[in-house]
């Protein structure tokens, strides 16, 4: 699928990011893709942090549209879709380990989830690697 018009002319490199993954939902969106293996439209819906159906459908919608994702039919299921990263989706890996580097060191929350800052600090080139060929980290 081609990519939608971006809305953003400057040129910033910066600006063209936020431009497709830069909301808090697109973000979570990818992560629960490549961390947590998510994969149909009830395993993204049950992230912990609560996304509605609509704003879901919005994403998965733009995500797609900007070649982050793709959807196939569940080979399981015919009326259900399968979403997977694309290569574009994957290579955002770096971007995801750093953000939980960044975070592990600055959110001093007693709740905060630090599973997989852990595995990235432990091994940042291995997780990855492993994102990269599509496997959970």
């Amino acid at each position: 699928m081609t990519e939608k018009h971006n809305k953003y002319q400057s040129g910033c490199p910066i600006a063209y990011g936020l431009d497709i993954f830069g909301d808090r939902w697109s973000l979570l969106v990818i992560r629960d893709m490549a961390i947590k293996g998510a994969r149909s439209y009830g395993e993204l819906l049950k992230g912990s942090e609560g996304i509605s159906t609509n704003i879901l459908a919005q994403r998965l919608k733009s995500l797609e549209e900007s070649g982050i994702l793709q959807k196939a039919k569940d080979p399981q299921n015919g009326r259900s879709f399968i979403y997977s990263l694309t290569q574009k989706g994957r290579d955002l890996a770096p971007v995801l380990a750093d953000i939980a580097m960044w975070s592990a060191k600055h959110n001093k929350a007693g709740h905060a989830m630090t599973g997989f800052s852990d595995k990235v600090q432990a091994d940042r080139e291995g997780v990855i690697s492993r994102i990269y060929a599509g496997e959970l980290p």
